[in-house]
């Protein structure tokens, strides 16, 4: 693929395609960066992002309509990783299921910047964006998602695929909900300490972990209950 200098307008789909990859390797340097300071996706602007590649906020709105745009786009990508990484992180297929859920939860925990965008995906993500955009979004998802049940099934013959593909919905409502909750602000995290709120303090993979595995087995004993004449 041809290289594009610096501050020109790509016109060809290879050099468009190299922009937009560009911003995105840029967001995921970004996001890390904040990760770690303690801050969240939210905090980070349009402005920031131009100005971390050295161009002007135009130069990213060519090819991603606003920030939000430029993180979903980020998410896709971020989230296919994953999936195509789970042919070796998680157990061959078959698996059992608690070990198949723990998997699952360990290697999305390993990945914050994929879960903290995920987690954001509701009230920040799909904001300031165009309907088009969303559509395209919820397509993608839905592929990556029916691909998400295809990796379950394998390793867990007895849950359906219509249940598999439920299953994938609560993974992104559960993760949604419980990774806040897991990343507080300074203020919590010092509140929490207090010993008599132990049970405040979440640690993201075991709790998650677990939370998977009562889905996979409700589902697992619902689809068994179904099939028995």
């Amino acid at each position: 693929m041809d290289e594009v200098p610096p501050f020109q307008r790509a016109r060809r789909p290879e050099q468009r395609e190299l922009r937009r990859q560009e911003i995105l390797d840029a967001a995921e340097e970004l996001l890390a960066a904040e990760l770690l300071s303690g801050a969240s996706a939210e905090e980070i602007s349009l402005r920031e992002l131009a100005r971390r590649l050295d161009v002007s906020k135009t130069h990213i709105v060519r090819y991603f309509e606003s920030r939000e745009g430029v993180f979903l786009e980020l998410l896709n990508r971020m989230r296919w990783a994953w999936l195509e990484a789970a042919a070796t992180e998680w157990p061959a297929p078959p698996a059992e299921p608690d070990v198949v859920m723990r998997a699952l939860a360990d290697t999305l925990a390993a990945r914050p910047v994929l879960c903290q965008l995920w987690s954001l995906l509701p009230s920040v993500l799909e904001r300031n964006v165009s309907a088009a955009t969303v559509r395209a979004y919820k397509l993608t998802d839905l592929e990556h998602r029916t691909v998400l049940a295809g990796l379950i099934r394998e390793r867990v013959p007895a849950i359906t695929a219509e249940d598999a593909l439920l299953l994938t919905e609560h993974i992104v409502i559960g993760l949604v909900g419980l990774w806040p909750f897991s990343t507080p602000p300074p203020a919590v995290v010092e509140a929490t300490a207090d010993p008599r709120l132990r049970r405040s303090r979440v640690d993201f993979s075991a709790r998650y972990g677990e939370l998977l595995q009562v889905m996979l087995a409700g589902l697992a004993a619902r689809g068994w209950r179904t099939a028995t004449p």
